[in-house]
Parts: C-alpha cells; structure tokens; sequence
C-alpha cells in the first residue's frame, strides 16, 4: 500500500501530535548517530519538545560543537551573508532559465499537435514539419523492431506445435502399430473346422 504525502501543517489532534514527535524525533537522533559513525563527522543535535523537554544528541561534546560553530560564524559572517546573495542570486537565474526553457517545450509541444500556428513563420514551420518527420521517422522504426520480434516469436511457437503434432502422429502410429499387431495375432490363433453335419465351417482355437 502506498502511503500518502504527509501535508506540511501543525497537527491539531494533541495524541496525534504526540507520537509524530516521538517517532519522528527518534528517527532524527538515528539518523544523527549514523552520519557521524558513517561519515566520521562532528554532530551535535538539540531537540526541545513541546512541553520544553530537552533531547540531544552529540558525537563528542554538545558544548564544544557550540563553540566551535560560534567561532566558524564568528569568522565567516560577513563571508557568509555574500555567499548568501550570490546563491540567491544564482537561483533565481536558474529558476529564470529554466522557466524560459520549459516556455519553448511547451510552445514546441502545441506547434507538433497542430495548436498554435498562426503566428508561425515560414521556417519555423519548415522546422516542426523536420521534426514531425523525424519522429514519425523514429516511431516506423520502432514499430517495425517489434513487428519483427513478433513475427520471430510466432515462427518459434509454430516450431514448438510442429514438433508436438508430429510427436503426437508418432504415438498414435505407434498405438495403431500395436493393435493391428493384436488383432492379426487373434486371426492366426484360430483355425477353421468344419462341422461334420452342416456344411459351415467354425472357428475354434
């Protein structure tokens, strides 16, 4: 059975709430443990429930992987904000391009179903009319590979009954083989006698 995507939002039902966080915490500090015994890395983990319980998790020392993150933001903060609005920055050209690509795949996609050719120019339609060659081009070819795997499938279960009908003419000329062989046998057993008061003649072995 295929769960569902959890939706993303406060759990209202307090019991419910409850042991999602015990699962899910469990689950967290679990993961922690492994990427640092894995991956010999340094983590440190804090969690606080609802009700201000304190649960953490630490490879070496809590208070030492503090520290060592207050000195690492201490010397990087400046450094950081930068590399910050350089990610944004790349993203959103990234978010952009990619926007404008998905633009020309759908434009592509109406223009090869027939939609949208009005506004098209004399090569832009040379070229969908290229490309509707080639993929008919591609889809023949893929049609005719699985006309001949077929064909070749067909003529390899045609062998197999060929071979059972002539195994089955086999026994049946064997069994007719034998019954004639009986029958001759129960004609030769007896010999013709002939009744001294009647002009017939009887069989009797």
């Amino acid at each position: 059975m295929v769960r569902g995507k959890t939706e993303m939002k406060r759990i209202e039902n307090a019991t419910s709430r409850q042991v999602t966080f015990s699962k899910r915490r469990s689950g967290i500090l679990k993961k922690a443990f492994e990427l640092s015994v894995l991956c010999d890395a340094e983590v440190a983990l804090i969690v606080f429930s609802p009700k201000g319980r304190l649960y953490e998790f630490s490879s070496s020392s809590t208070n030492k992987t503090i520290e060592r993150y207050q000195k690492n933001d201490r010397y990087l903060g400046p450094n950081r904000k930068i590399a910050e609005i350089q990610t944004t920055e790349h993203l959103k050209e990234e978010v952009a391009t990619m926007t404008r690509k998905l633009e020309l795949l759908e434009d592509s996609k109406r223009k090869l179903l027939g939609q949208g050719l009005d506004s098209s120019s004399f090569d832009e339609l040379q070229q969908v009319e290229e490309q509707l060659e080639r993929s008919l081009s591609c889809i023949r070819a893929r049609k005719n590979l699985l006309l001949r795997e077929q064909i070749a499938h067909l003529k390899e279960e045609e062998k197999i009954l060929m071979k059972q009908n002539a195994d089955l003419r086999k026994r049946i000329w064997a069994i007719w083989s034998r019954v004639l062989v009986a029958k001759t046998w129960c004609w030769v057993d007896f010999e013709p006698v002939r009744d001294p008061g009647t002009s017939t003649q009887a069989y009797h072995p």
